[in-house]
């Protein structure tokens, strides 16, 4: 299956240090307002979608919705993820611009 930009790109600003994943970081990258884009797995569980929601919506971050965890996981060169965010203002831009289309 061929990777998409968006992927190739978050994997680029993994390897770049730019990436958190894990619900207790990502949310806490969110509190402190680091954390620029959020990408969300749609099979995650309630209620970490509930969490990761509410405090994006409240700090105001841009939230995307993943289709599922071994995309996200496979993206960022680990097993899967749920949650991750990029704490990086020019891959989160482009990331948004990718993921929009």
């Amino acid at each position: 299956m061929k990777t998409s930009k968006w992927e190739n790109l978050l994997g680029l600003a993994a390897r770049a240090g730019k990436v958190i994943s894990g619900e207790e970081l990502v949310v806490k990258s969110i509190q402190k307002q680091n954390a620029k884009i959020v990408l969300l797995s749609k099979d995650a569980s309630d209620n970490t979608k509930k969490k990761v929601t509410d405090k994006c919506l409240f700090y105001n971050i841009d939230i995307v919705w993943i289709d599922d965890r071994s995309v996200l996981g496979k993206a960022i060169g680990k097993e899967q993820r749920v949650v991750v965010a990029v704490n990086d203002q020019g891959f989160s831009k482009r990331l948004k611009e990718l993921l929009d289309h």
